[in-house]
């Protein structure tokens, strides 16, 4: 007998994997806007997360009231939440001196992480097929970013700590996903990044004189809070380490972006990456198909 969930289950987990990663999406390509528009980095991080907070705060008022956490689960709950703040306020320094094309392609070594930590934390299965499909992934997308055409210093090395922190975070989630309710993690994220940038983002602050620019300021942190909720769920019907090539959906939704939204069209390497990512997922799920 097997213990592979069944394809019934895992369909639904994938799906929303791909709609988590359109919403992370949606707010990228919301931020470079709004940062052409004036606004700040850290700024901007800090209403995401306060937006996040407002929004898990409303949520709690109208459930009436939040359900503790269970002892054992406090801590592994908060270091999910820092795992994820962290992430951002570190990838935010690189940001200020490193190529976007240097960052990103490092902080995606997180789905190859996410495959290891799963195996050392959960005791997933480290199979060939899955290997081969993240690096596969990979692959594709070192193909469209094309990284490292310029010297690497210090803060290439120091994107290698978002890159293990949000591979935590998916494990976390997956291990804690059957215990705690999403509102509950999503909660203890919002509160802990509003205090952790709040200091940052008023330092930096520039009041948006456009009510549009307002209203999409505010949107990305709805969008983000949307992400988080429906990947916490996907980590419920299926193992992190299975679900880890399809995050590289998120690179495909941004070439798109990036060319309805900026005009940049896609080039033969994008195309050939796209191929690849879609390749790895694809092996994923005939890989889990039962016999």
């Amino acid at each position: 007998m097997t213990d592979r969930p069944q394809t019934a289950e895992l369909g639904p987990a994938i799906a929303l994997v791909l709609l988590a990663n359109l919403l992370f999406a949606t707010v990228d390509s919301s931020t470079k806007w709004l940062l052409a528009a004036g606004l700040g980095v850290l700024q901007l991080a800090f209403l995401r997360y306060a937006v996040h907070c407002g929004i898990t705060l409303v949520e709690s008022a109208v459930r009436g009231r939040v359900v503790a956490l269970p002892a054992r689960d406090r801590a592994l709950v908060l270091l999910r939440a820092f795992c994820l703040v962290s992430s951002t306020v570190v990838n935010f320094i690189a940001l200020g001196v490193l190529p976007l094309a240097v960052t990103s392609s490092i902080l995606f070594l997180a789905p190859v992480l996410t495959v290891i930590f799963a195996r050392l934390l959960l005791g997933e299965a480290l199979t060939p097929a899955r290997i081969c499909a993240v690096c596969l992934g990979f692959s594709g997308v070192l193909v469209i970013v094309g990284p490292f055409s310029g010297p690497v210093n210090v803060y290439a090395l120091l994107m290698l700590y978002p890159a293990m922190a949000v591979a935590l975070y998916n494990v976390l989630t997956r291990m804690l996903a059957a215990r705690v309710s999403a509102h509950r993690m999503q909660l203890t994220t919002g509160v802990l990044g509003t205090v952790v940038l709040a200091p940052l983002g008023l330092w930096q602050w520039t009041a948006p004189s456009d009510p549009t620019v307002w209203a999409l300021a505010l949107a990305i942190g709805a969008f983000a809070w949307a992400g988080h909720e429906v990947l916490t769920r996907a980590h419920r019907g299926a193992e992190a380490s299975i679900l880890a090539p399809f995050g590289y959906s998120f690179v495909l939704y941004l070439v798109v972006a990036g060319w309805v939204i900026f005009g940049e069209t896609p080039s033969l390497a994008t195309l050939t990456g796209g191929t690849l990512i879609i390749c790895a997922g694809l092996l994923v799920f005939a890989q889990r198909r039962p016999a």
